[in-house]
């Protein structure tokens, strides 16, 4: 009977030692998969929520917003829709759009047409040289040479001129936000270190760095209390948090200058304004752009 019972005792580990060779052999089958898996779940996703615009989602996420367009493939920026999901990296293979040329190739072509223009008055000044003289074959073929010549430089410049693109937008023209010295500076620990801190008095009047159009203006983005945001230009964002109140709303065009908000409190209850500057979606030192008062 003992032997009996060794031997089923013995069946019994072998079967548990092979069912559990069965589980790590699958396991390490699907192991080989997990990684695809693992990063794919692992791409930093935002869900829209209720109220929120692209430009919020932007800059909450310090990307500029053109690229979260390209990488989401959004047509319509103003159409989000509550529980869209956003990629917040570029996908896979993604190869941003090379950048405008410094120089446009049409340049030094619209600058040819001054040694065309040169030849056509020679001709002009024959004919009171030859007007004394009957007409003759030779004036004859002389005028006919000409206008040729006369045909090519009028027309050579018209096309090129066409093509010649719009002059780049001028950069924004900036000026202090508000009265006040700067009391932390840019990347400096105890406060947001994206932007600066200037003091100030509750209430004063808090200003339009340079001219835009309101972006966002409210209180959804934790950390800058009472927030607006202006868009000047593809490049350049400007922020003002810690606002008591709020002058302008969403949508709206301001001039540099303009009283946007009246300064509220910030960290330890003190009174100061939070002004930012990011250029292509990353935050940058203000003062490297406005000059503080002394």
């Amino acid at each position: 009977m003992s032997t009996r019972r060794a031997s089923r005792r013995a069946r019994g580990a072998s079967a548990w030692l092979l069912a559990l060779a069965a589980l790590l052999a699958t396991a390490a089958c699907t192991s080989t998969r997990s990684p695809y898996l693992l990063r794919r779940d692992e791409i930093p996703i935002h869900v829209v929520e209720r109220g929120e615009t692209l430009t919020k989602i932007a800059w909450q996420h310090q990307i500029a917003e053109r690229d979260l367009v390209a990488w989401n493939g959004i047509r319509n920026a103003d159409a989000l829709r509550v529980g869209q999901r956003l990629r917040l990296v570029p996908p896979r293979g993604y190869v941003a759009p090379p950048a405008p040329p410094a120089a446009p190739p049409v340049t030094p072509v619209a600058s040819s047409p001054p040694p065309t223009t040169t030849r056509a008055p020679a001709s002009a000044t024959r004919p009171p040289a030859t007007a004394t003289r009957p007409p003759t074959a030779t004036t004859t073929t002389a005028t006919r040479s000409a206008s040729p010549a006369t045909t090519r430089s009028s027309t050579r410049p018209s096309a090129p001129q066409t093509r010649t693109p719009p002059p780049a937008a001028p950069a924004p023209t900036w000026s202090w936000p508000t009265e006040g010295r700067v009391i932390s500076t840019f990347g400096a620990s105890g406060s947001i270190a994206s932007g600066i801190a200037i003091g100030g008095r509750a209430g004063q009047p808090v200003r339009a760095a340079a001219a835009g159009r309101v972006v966002y203006a409210g209180g959804g983005l934790i950390g800058y209390g009472q927030l607006v945001i202006i868009k000047h230009d593809e490049t350049f964002l400007s922020a003002y948090g810690y606002n008591s109140e709020l002058l302008v709303t969403q949508g709206q065009e301001v001039a540099r200058g303009t009283t946007i908000a009246l300064m509220g409190q910030g960290p330890e209850r003190q009174p100061r304004l939070h002004f930012e500057i990011r250029r292509n979606g990353t935050p940058v030192d203000p003062l490297l752009f406005v000059a503080a008062p002394r």
